[in-house]
């Protein structure tokens, strides 16, 4: 099933289950209350949709997970997958604007499948990964990539507000295996890719991260972006599609 999370009417943010054209109204958190109903259901044009999750603690990322990143870094540089964290001030939602900062160099789009962790996660083995995971999603990895590049680290560069659009939705029910990633910039293809070609398999991320960090019911994990032309600038729509999640639009502007 597919959850969203949303206001409508000038209500506080609820949860609901998307059901055609209306949300089914959830009681409370899915994650820590389940998925009893209110009996309420909103249509779908008259709510706005938020950022499916706000991590309690953390969103955690992983670089380098398709082939070919070598062609993005500087030669003789390291290329095996990076751990790395954003901020939660980061996440936006779908329809937010990413706020490009006036910093030097090139700022650019990254499509993901993103994971949500649904349970306390520590030290998980491959084989039981299923089990701490509530769903996925669609992220943005925004980066200011010739920053990260001066700085050594990653910190600063995937960490500014508005550099982690989440949503339209979180699918329950997806194969992560093999789901099928787009990346449209007003109007033109600018990145496709699998998550078939993952370097680090779903599992194996879940496992790696947990052997670092306790994960929270909450927290998001960002998987990797395929390769592609990936530079963005202000005043453009940027428009994610993966697989039977849907699609995450926001627009950029000059912060």
């Amino acid at each position: 099933m597919k959850i969203a999370r949303f206001t409508a009417g000038g209500s506080d943010p609820q949860f609901g289950i998307v059901d055609d054209e209306d949300l089914v109204v959830l009681a409370g958190d899915p994650m820590f209350q389940g998925f009893d109903t209110t009996g309420e259901r909103v249509p779908l044009a008259e709510a706005r949709l938020l950022a499916p999750v706000i991590p309690r603690s953390k969103v955690v990322g992983i670089g380098l997970n398709y082939p070919g990143v070598e062609a993005l870094l500087p030669p003789g540089s390291k290329t095996d997958p990076v751990i790395f964290l954003k901020p939660n001030t980061s996440v936006v939602g779908p329809n937010d604007a990413i706020q490009l900062p006036p910093v030097p160099g090139r700022i650019v789009h990254e499509g993901e499948l993103a994971i949500v962790i649904g349970a306390v996660a520590k030290r998980v083995a491959e084989e039981d990964a299923d089990d701490v995971i509530f769903g996925y999603t669609i992220a943005n990895d925004v980066t200011a990539i010739d920053q990260m590049m001066d700085d050594g680290q990653w910190a600063r560069a995937k960490g500014y507000d508005t550099f982690c659009p989440l949503g339209p939705s979180i699918e329950t029910d997806l194969d992560p295996r093999g789901v099928p990633i787009r990346t449209v910039v007003d109007g033109q293809e600018r990145s496709t890719g699998h998550t078939r070609d993952l370097i680090l398999s779903i599992p194996e991320i879940v496992a790696r991260v947990s052997d670092v960090w306790t994960l929270l019911p909450g927290d998001v994990i960002l998987t990797g972006s395929p390769l592609g032309d990936l530079e963005i600038v202000a005043g453009q729509r940027v428009e994610i599609e993966i697989g039977s999640i849907g699609r995450l639009v926001n627009t950029t502007r000059a912060r």
